[in-house]
Formats: C-alpha cells, structure tokens, sequence
C-alpha cells in the first residue's frame, strides 16, 4: 500500500454488488477491502481504519443502521465517514440513516459519476480535517509561523463544512418533499415553510444556530403523513370522525420517525412533526396543550402551515387571495394562534411574501375552494 492511499471499505452482503463497486473504482488510486456483513466490517473497520466505509444497508444479523451506530460509538472508528448504498428511499429510513451518523447516502441502482464523486468529496473533507488536527497539534511550538497558515486552512474547512450543510439542507427538503407529494402538496411548499419559520425565529431575536436549527426542522413537520393511509390522506371529501382520528395520527407517528437523534435540528424537527397542530386556546391535537406550553418551533410552524396552505392551490381548493387569508390568520390570533408569532408574522410580511415568490409553486388545476378543503389543511 502507498503511503498516500485512501483505503475505502465496501460492505454489502451480495458479492456482485461488491463487484461491481470494486470496478467503478478500480484504477483511481485506492487500495479497497471488502466485507460481507455488519460484524466483518467493524472487525476490519477496527484494525485498518479506513478513510472511508460504503455500507449497504440491508444485510442479515445486524443490518447497515446499526452498524454504523456501532462504528460511531467506538472512539477508534467513530471519525471515519459512512456512505449508505440503498435501494429504500422513503422518508423514514433516510432520515434514520442520516440519525445514526451516516455523513451521505447512494441509492441503488448505483451511477459510477456519482459514486465516485462522493468518494472524492468526503475524502477530500477528510483530508482537509486531519490537516488541520496535524497543524493544531504544531501550534504549542510554532504558533506565530503557523497563525497564518491554520487561518487558511480553517476556512477552507468552514468552506468545506458550508458546502455540507447546503447539501444536507437540500436532502431535508428533499427527503420531506416525500410526504407533502404523497398529500399532492408542493416541494416548494417544504421549502417555503423553512425559509418563513427561519424569518420569525430571526425576527423574535433568536441565536443563529437556533434559527439555523429552525430552517433544517420545519419542512419536516408533516413527515407523519407517510403513516396515513392513502384512502384517508388523499380522500377529496369530508373526512369521517374515525378517519379524522387516524388523520390526526400523523402528529405522533411523525414524532416516532424523528425520534432518537443526536442531532439538534432533527431533535427539533421531532417536536416541530408533534406540536404543530397544537392551539393556543388548548383545542388542538394529540395533546390539547395551551399557550406557551406549546414548543416555539410548534407556535411558528402552525401560523406559516396553514398561511401557505390558504394561498396556495391544491387538487381540493383554489389558492385563497392574500386578504382572505390574513384575515383566516387574524381570526386565529389567541385561539388557533400564538398572538405574539402572528404579530411577528405581520411585521415581516414583506419578507414572507419576497420567500413565497422566490419559491413559487408550478400552476395546476386545483377543484373548487370548500371548507371541506380547509378543514384537511387544519
């Protein structure tokens, strides 16, 4: 082995498929190990230390979520970045990848550019981290000759670590789109419902981070509805009192998915998906909670939800104008509503409307306006 060779583990339980990976990367500098299963490539995985896993997900004994949960509560492993290889891409299992530290997932059928791209990002990321340790650990003895340079390299990271972060909000909105097309809402919707709950977070003085926090979360508050049977979610009419029981399921069956994350914005979006049909006046759902016992980030998304919903078409309603709409939104104010977040909501109107143009819907023929389609949006 060079001494520069990236060494890249490749797990799956189907010798072809390792095959077939092996080839994609054969001739492009990297030394490659193979494993079979889940406890082989923690055994490999703890001796060779690879630059790199890419790990299957479906395979017998322990499967690739609890591999990488394993590889990521071992200090001598817990560094090396996980690439999921998957043909199951619902919502649930992407967002429980991303939970159990996987840093990027491939679904199968696998494209070579693609993999090999990916392979060449989190390597390149890789090395530029351990650079960096490398240099810190220098700084004891030349910390003036060294200032300049670390200073280059840690934007360099932080350039590296934006580019991730603009990725994994693309695969938020992307992996929440799931749920809003299987209701025939908009991918712009998901996209909207962030960008509106990270203006009022900034706007009630919020830290960046939360309100970064608040943008990641907030297109995932209808990922419950996966759950929902279709013959319920996509009913056109008055849904009946039992359905409507199962209907209001996808609060707490979004909750389940998100739960169990590390992660501060997944943590979020998981009381974001329970809370945001919460009332102020305690009539809402699943638990009837009342004014600020309601999370923030349930308050903010319940006032933007159901803003979007009223001025946007669906397959049940004709969008309704911005009047009539902020109006719905008023009456709300003090018992569908937090007073305060609709006040906010207000005050930055402008703002909201800039976000709603820049992501606007593509034009379909929606049925006519009822109150049985404003009753699905609530």
């Amino acid at each position: 082995m060079q001494e520069n060779t990236s060494t890249l583990l490749l797990v799956d339980d189907n010798p072809k498929n390792l095959n077939v990976l092996s080839d994609m990367l054969d001739n492009k500098g990297y030394e490659i190990l193979f494993a079979l299963d889940g406890i082989a490539a923690l055994e490999r995985a703890a001796m060779v230390k690879p630059n790199l896993i890419l790990l299957d997900v479906m395979m017998p004994e322990i499967d690739g979520f609890e591999t990488c949960q394993r590889l990521k509560s071992d200090e001598s492993t817990r560094d090396i970045p996980v690439i999921f290889m998957t043909a199951l891409t619902d919502t649930e299992n992407k967002v429980k990848g991303f939970a159990a530290g996987a840093v990027d997932y491939i679904t199968k059928p696998i494209e070579p550019e693609e993999v090999l791209s990916r392979v060449r990002t989190h390597l390149t990321i890789q090395n530029l981290q351990a650079e960096l340790r490398d240099k810190n650990a220098l700084l004891a003895d030349r910390a003036v000759h060294l200032e300049a340079e670390v200073a280059e390299r840690t934007e360099q990271l932080k350039g590296a670590l934006n580019m991730i972060k603009s990725a994994s909000l693309d695969t938020i909105f992307r992996l929440s789109m799931a749920a809003e097309y299987k209701d025939e809402d908009t991918g712009e919707h998901t996209k909207r419902i962030g960008h509106y709950s990270a203006a009022i977070a900034r706007k009630l003085g919020l830290k960046e981070k939360a309100e970064e926090a608040i943008l990641y979360a907030a297109p995932m508050h209808d990922v419950g509805k996966i759950g929902i049977p279709d013959r319920i979610l996509l009913k056109p009419g008055k849904l009946t009192p039992s359905e409507w029981e199962v209907m209001k399921q996808h609060a707490e069956i979004g909750g389940k998915i998100l739960e169990g994350s590390e992660a501060n914005y997944i943590q979020m979006a998981r009381t974001a998906a329970i809370t945001h049909h919460e009332k102020w006046d305690g009539s809402g759902y699943p638990k009837g909670l009342t004014g600020d016992n309601i999370p923030l980030v349930g308050r903010i998304v319940a006032v933007v939800d159901v803003f979007d919903a009223l001025m946007s078409n669906r397959p049940y309603k004709k969008a309704f104008s911005l009047e009539q709409s902020l109006s719905i939104i008023k009456e709300g104010k003090g018992k569908h509503f937090d007073p305060n977040i609709v006040e906010v909501f207000h005050e930055i109107l402008d703002e909201i409307l800039e976000i709603r143009e820049k992501f606007k819907d593509q034009p379909h023929e929606p049925a006519e306006a009822n109150d049985e389609g404003l009753e699905k949006m609530r």
